[in-house]
C-alpha cells in the first residue's frame, strides 16, 4: 500500500509539471500558429512532424517505452493542429476562380480550416493579399502538360509577395454535360484554355468548336445554366458533382501524368529549417558576354542544384528578360549568402521569390 501511495504522490507532482509545461507548450503552438498565418502555411507540416519525432524518441534511453512515448508526441501533435485550425478559423486564402476550380480545390487541401475567398481570375486574387484582402492565395505556377502559368509568374516577378510553399494536384479532366445529355449531342465545348489543350488530341478527333472560359469551374457552370445538351465542359470530376452535370467521358487529357503545381504568396518571407529546402529567385543579367553563363556558375559553385532556368520579357524594354530559377539548398546557410552576393557582381537585379521545403503532393483523403 505504501508503494502504491508513493507512485501516486509521483504521479501527481509529475502531472502537475505537466499541466504547467503544456500550458506553456501550447502559447507556443499559437504562436506557430499566427506565423503559420502569416506565411501562407500549412498546418500540417509532415517533413516537421517526423524530425521532432525522430530526435525526441532518441532521448527515451528504455526500448520497452520508447514505442509509447512515440504514439505520446503524435498524441500532442494532433493536439497541436486541431488548436491551430481554430486560431486559424478565420485565416482568408485568395484564389482564382469559382467554386470547384482546380485552384479552389487546391486552396481547400492545403488550408481545410480557412475561409476560401473568390476571385475572378489570378492577378486579382494576388493583389488581394498585397491590399490585406486576404492573408494568402493559391495559384498555379505551371502544368506539366501546358507548362508555365506565365500570367502569375509575371506578377510575381513584378509584386511584392514572397512563394513559401509548392503543392502537386493531379489534375484528371473529363467531358461533363447535362444529366440527359449524351456524346452525339454534343457539338461546342468550353473550358479554360489550358484545360482544352490538355484535351486538345481528344477534343480535335472530335472536330467540336472549343469556347474558352475563365476556369474549368466557370465552364461547367455555364454548362448548368444553359441547359444546353449540344455544350459539354472539361473539368474535374468533383465539379461535376457540384453543379449537377454528368461525366461523359473521364480522363479525356492525353497525359496520365497531369499535374499542376500551386504555389502559396504571402507577404512574409518563410527561412524553412530542415535538410529538404528549396528555392525560387529572379534575376536579370547585365549586359556583357558570358553574363548568363557566369551566373549559372556561381550557383553550381556554391553547392546548389539548379532545378530549373527559365526566361521571360521583362515587357520594360524589347529584347529584354528576366530569368526564372529553382534550386535545391537554403539560401538562408552561409552558402547561401555567399551566392547572392557573388551574383551581385554579374546581375543587374536580384530577386529572391521565396523559400520553401519538400513539395508535398496534395492527394484527395486530404481534403
Amino acid at each position: 500500500m505504501k508503494r502504491l501511495q508513493e507512485a501516486r504522490e509521483i504521479i501527481n507532482r509529475v502531472d502537475g509539471e505537466m499541466a504547467k509545461l503544456f500550458a506553456e507548450r501550447m502559447k507556443a503552438v499559437a504562436m506557430v500558429a499566427e506565423a503559420k498565418k502569416d506565411m501562407g502555411m500549412q498546418i500540417f507540416d509532415p517533413a516537421r512532424e517526423a524530425e521532432v519525432v525522430r530526435r525526441n524518441a532518441a532521448l527515451i534511453k528504455d526500448e520497452g517505452l520508447k514505442a509509447y512515448y512515440i504514439q505520446f508526441l503524435e498524441s500532442n501533435m494532433a493536439i497541436s493542429r486541431a488548436y491551430q485550425s481554430r486560431l486559424l478559423d478565420g485565416m482568408r486564402v485568395a484564389y482564382s476562380g469559382v467554386n470547384g476550380a482546380f485552384a479552389h480545390i487546391a486552396a481547400r487541401r492545403i488550408f481545410p480550416d480557412a475561409k476560401l475567398v473568390s476571385y475572378p481570375d489570378f492577378l486579382s486574387a494576388y493583389d488581394a493579399v498585397e491590399a490585406g484582402e486576404c492573408d494568402c492565395a493559391v495559384l498555379p505556377m505551371e502544368n506539366s502538360y501546358a507548362g508555365d502559368v506565365t500570367q502569375v509568374v509575371d506578377r510575381a516577378y513584378e509584386g511584392r509577395l514572397f512563394i513559401n510553399g509548392i503543392y502537386d494536384l493531379a489534375i484528371d479532366q473529363n467531358l461533363l454535360a447535362l444529366p440527359d445529355a449524351k456524346i452525339e449531342d454534343v457539338r461546342q465545348v468550353v473550358s479554360h484554355p489550358q484545360a482544352l489543350t490538355q484535351c486538345g488530341e481528344y477534343l480535335k478527333k472530335k472536330g467540336w468548336d472549343l469556347i474558352p472560359a475563365t476556369n474549368t469551374a466557370v465552364a461547367a457552370c455555364r454548362v448548368a445554366e444553359e441547359g444546353r445538351k449540344d455544350l459539354a465542359a472539361v473539368a474535374s470530376a468533383e465539379t461535376a458533382a457540384l453543379y449537377g452535370l454528368k461525366i461523359l467521358e473521364k480522363n479525356i487529357n492525353q497525359s496520365r501524368n497531369n499535374t499542376t503545381r500551386f504555389a502559396v504568396f504571402s507577404p512574409v518571407e518563410n527561412r524553412p529549417t530542415g535538410e529538404d529546402n528549396h528555392f525560387i529567385m529572379f534575376f536579370t543579367v547585365k549586359n556583357e558576354a558570358g553574363s548568363l553563363g557566369k551566373a549559372v556558375s556561381v550557383i553550381g559553385r556554391n553547392g546548389f542544384n539548379l532545378k530549373a532556368l527559365k526566361s521571360r520579357p521583362t515587357k520594360n524594354a524589347n529584347w529584354e528578360y528576366y530569368f526564372y530559377v529553382e534550386g535545391e539548398g537554403s539560401l538562408h546557410s552561409e552558402a547561401g549568402t555567399r551566392m547572392l552576393e557573388e551574383l551581385k557582381e554579374t546581375c543587374s537585379a536580384i530577386k529572391v521569390l521565396g523559400s520553401y521545403g519538400r513539395e508535398i503532393l496534395l492527394k484527395e483523403e486530404e481534403s
